[in-house]
């Protein structure tokens, strides 16, 4: 179901739930690990162990909180690691070119910036979303 706000959030739907069911999964299995393992574990390997699952976890949750977030002045990019913030005349094409899993922007400087709260493995959400963003981009250059 598509929004009715050209102005909202731009965010996956199933990257969403996968990565935050593997981040649950990992900190529970790797911790049960740490808490089960036979042959008596030092108490500072168990810990080891439990940071170990945390780090991994925050890592798979953090695929979770990818978006852009489009206002009428641009469009802030929050990807894995790198954020973005991009006024509308800076965008010159949306794509979901060359098999790219997720929307990659055209930038007025030659530039490209893929877009994860955008993705292909979302299907028609995702090309519905990939449209709207074209939409707000085409509005603005106006």
């Amino acid at each position: 179901m598509a929004t009715t706000d050209p102005y909202a959030v731009f965010r996956p739907r199933r990257g969403v739930l996968v990565a935050r069911l593997s981040a649950i999964a990992v900190v529970v299995a790797i911790g049960a690990t740490a808490i089960l393992q036979p042959g008596g574990w030092p108490v500072v390997d168990r810990v080891l162990v439990w940071l170990l699952a945390l780090l991994l976890g925050a890592g798979l949750w953090r695929f979770g909180m990818v978006r852009a977030v489009p206002d009428r002045t641009g469009l802030r990019v929050v990807n894995l690691v790198h954020s973005q913030e991009l006024e509308w005349a800076q965008v010159v094409r949306v794509s979901f070119g060359g098999g790219s899993p997720w929307v990659v922007l055209e930038l007025s400087d030659t530039e490209e910036l893929a877009v994860m709260g955008i993705q292909r493995a979302d299907g028609a959400f995702g090309r519905a979303e990939a449209a709207r963003l074209a939409a707000l981009v085409e509005h603005h250059s106006r």
